[in-house]
């Protein structure tokens, strides 16, 4: 009788031995299981990311002191890429405005910097100047194209023996001054460069009584409606010259003035 007692009491000891043993080897091999499985779903992710990522149009790419174009508007974008097309090296022989750019820039983007202005807003004189040059019939001259009393609004002298207005510094200070108390006004950088263009009054009736605040989406004179952009188009062309078909190293590139 003892004896089979102790048989007894020896296999259930076992059996009980047995199963720590188990117990204790299950975690490891779940454990290792889990990193297995987790490395496999992490590669199947990046996979999966890496091949399904679309390149962004260069449509998306576009806008002027960072406020972007609405995508999904056919017509914005037709009259972007006429505007652009009509800026390649074949249309506008513009290889001076790249001379001017490198001339007139490292004066104007400290200032810019220094009232809070958005660095885009450099291209505003190659627009208003750069491509015209001289006085318009109006009477705006200078870089900055001012009329007479708004250059001295600003602090520019202009009378019959000096024009500040022709000064880059100076009137870029003036520009600047004007410029953040136009966005005091309209709060956002496009209609600041349309309002600069057109006239802060003129401006803000449009929008009272268009209804509307977003420069994409109004209707505005001609040559204000395609302001913002020509200074996207000029953006463009000065910092992808190639794309548009300038000279390089006195070799014409291809026309590249397809966007995508």
């Amino acid at each position: 009788m003892i004896k089979k007692h102790i048989i007894t009491s020896t296999v259930i000891l076992g059996l009980l031995v047995m199963a720590k043993v188990f117990a204790y080897n299950m975690p490891q091999a779940s454990k290792s299981q889990k990193n297995n499985n987790n490395t496999l779903t992490e590669t199947v992710t990046t996979v999966t990311t890496t091949t399904t990522k679309k390149p962004v149009s260069m449509m998306a790419k576009l806008n002027f002191a960072e406020e972007s174009l609405p995508l999904g508007d056919r017509k914005v974008e037709r009259k972007m890429k006429t505007i652009l097309a009509a800026h390649s090296f074949s249309q506008l022989q513009t290889n001076q405005l790249h001379r001017k750019a490198e001339e007139w820039f490292p004066i104007i983007e400290p200032i810019l910097a220094a009232y809070g202005i958005p660095d885009d807003f450099k291209y505003v004189p190659l627009v208003e100047s750069g491509l015209k040059g001289g006085m318009s019939p109006k009477g705006a001259n200078g870089f900055w194209q001012f009329m007479p009393g708004t250059a001295r609004s600003y602090g520019l002298t202009v009378n019959s023996e000096i024009d500040e207005r022709k000064n880059l510094r100076k009137s870029t200070i003036a520009a600047c001054k004007y410029i953040k108390e136009l966005y005091g006004i309209f709060d956002s950088w496009t209609l600041v460069a349309a309002a600069y263009n057109v006239g802060d009054n003129h401006m803000r009736r449009q929008i009272n009584k268009q209804n509307q605040d977003n420069y994409f989406k109004m209707k505005l004179n001609r040559e204000t409606a395609g302001y913002v952009y020509k200074l996207i188009s000029m953006k463009e062309i000065l910092n992808d010259p190639g794309r548009h078909g300038y000279r390089t190293s006195g070799k014409m590139l291809a026309m590249q003035t397809t966007v995508e």
